[in-house]
């Protein structure tokens, strides 16, 4: 049975424009969305007016485990991990523990009006097994994985190569295309300093036998790249990477504050995905990504919030962070442009074609904002949208039609 709204509509055209229908109609049949036009007096079901309906946005990088410690501002990238988020995702040894920090997740991600998500679970194989649950149980789209730690972390964190590489092929076994490609798992080696180059050799293989995405950290602060150029014995930090056979068109790389010009092309020539997480990087102090490389070359960008370095799960908030980092390298990006990376242009950038915006024949994955009273063109929604930091969360979000957070 189809059910028919009556709303307002913004949605991305393309990175530089918006579709903005101030009075529409749309139609939604088994999930997907058959019809999307001005309204024609027709009777609807529901009237969202004034609302807005927008494509549900997409994290491209977010750590579950860190869910508690938003705001636990320590110092620089490698001291905060020692004295924040490495005693924090420890507990996720209790599965209790990892049950009740999956649960307030997920609802952090459906209020956000997050739809679409690349998360980082811990290096525990049960606690990756949680946050599928809970995930699937939710409806959110998703592709996730347990971090991959065998070396350099606290010793309760690691999981040597052979038992972590097992455990991620079951997890595959259980998840990896679960409800028609609503979830994905993803081989994810934490970052260089935290893995053996058996371990990050065991991913890329297991990536490439499976067909799963890979996601890691790269270049997010000059003392990390120095180090991991020190212990791999490599050109640069994106070989340590490019030797393991993790850097290809199905790789997400978080942060690339400090990358060459040689480097961001070998990321453009791969197909690679950058997750731009300014957020965290203003936060940690760990520089700001030089965007125009990534615009130069064509290299896919996504938003990543990169909780809880980040300090938001909204990712139009994160949007806005990206607009003063590019204000800060002589860049003014558009808010078309800004909407495009958090919805449609996030959404290719991993792999889902089907989502990403409000048009008919995709899946109906949306959300629903509520601007300001004086708000009546895209322009105008756009600014609320992104930049009014005091806006209200989403007022109601979906995953192929279904209401998330309601009773089913």
């Amino acid at each position: 049975m189809s059910d028919v709204w009556r709303t307002r509509v913004l949605s991305p055209r393309d990175p530089g424009s918006v579709e903005w229908v101030e009075d529409a109609v749309v139609v939604l049949d088994a999930g997907q969305i058959v019809e999307v036009g001005p309204y024609d007096g027709r009777s609807v079901d529901v009237d969202h007016r004034p609302g807005v309906v927008l494509p549900g946005f997409v994290d491209a990088h977010v750590h579950f485990p860190q869910t508690r410690i938003v705001g636990a501002a320590s110092g620089p990238l490698l001291q905060w991990l020692q004295t924040a988020a490495f005693p924090e995702e420890a507990r996720f040894a209790d599965p209790d523990h990892a049950r009740a920090v999956a649960a307030v997740f997920c609802d952090r991600l459906i209020a956000a009006g997050t739809t679409l998500s690349l998360v980082y679970s811990s290096v525990h194989p049960h606690a990756a097994e949680v946050l599928f649950c809970a995930l699937d149980a939710a409806g959110l789209r998703a592709v996730a994985g347990p971090v991959l730690m065998d070396h350099g972390a606290p010793e309760e964190l690691l999981l040597a190569a052979p038992a972590a590489l097992d455990a991620l092929g079951a997890l595959a076994d259980r998840w990896h295309g679960h409800d028609a490609g609503r979830l994905h798992v993803a081989a994810i080696p934490r970052f260089a300093l935290s893995c053996s180059r058996q371990l990050l050799a065991g991913a890329g293989r297991l990536a490439a036998d499976r067909g799963l995405w890979t996601s890691t950290h790269l270049a997010e602060t000059v003392a990390e790249s120095e180090a991991a150029v020190a212990a791999f014995s490599t050109a640069d930090y994106l070989q340590v990477y490019e030797d393991a056979g993790l850097v290809h068109d199905r790789s997400v790389f978080a942060h690339c504050v400090h990358l060459s010009d040689n480097a961001w092309d070998r990321l453009a020539a791969a197909g690679a995905t950058v997750a731009h997480c300014p957020d965290s990087n203003d936060f940690l102090g760990s520089g700001g990504m030089p965007t125009q490389a990534a615009l130069d070359r064509g290299v896919a960008v996504a938003i990543g919030s990169d909780i809880a370095a980040g300090r938001s799960f909204q990712v139009p908030r994160i949007l806005s962070s990206a607009y003063d980092n590019g204000l800060r390298h002589g860049l003014r990006l558009t808010p078309a442009q800004l909407l495009w990376w958090g919805t449609r242009g996030g959404a290719l950038a991993l792999g889902h074609p089907e989502v990403g915006q409000v048009a008919a024949g995709l899946q109906a994955d949306l959300c629903l904002f509520d601007p300001p009273p004086w708000a009546h063109t895209a322009e105008e929604v756009l600014a609320a949208l992104i930049f009014d930091h005091d806006a209200p969360p989403m007022r109601a979000t979906w995953v192929r039609g279904r209401r998330l957070g309601q009773p089913d």
